[in-house]
């Protein structure tokens, strides 16, 4: 799907009454989402591994 295939589906779900902020706040949102999986089906991601290695670093100081 593209950007704006997503941002035109995710419109097409918001209530009538949302503000402008709340459409922008949803977009930023869904594209931030899609970027990550993006990055994931690129091999850019970090294991499960990896993440529980930073964690106990990050936990221990």
């Amino acid at each position: 799907m593209s950007q704006k295939e997503l941002a035109l589906d995710a419109l097409s779900h918001l209530p009538d009454d949302c503000t402008s902020e709340q459409i922008v706040e949803h977009l930023r949102f869904l594209l931030g989402v899609q970027e990550g999986i993006d990055q994931l089906d690129r091999g850019e991601g970090i294991s499960h591994d990896g993440v529980k290695r930073d964690s106990a670093t990050w936990l221990s100081t």
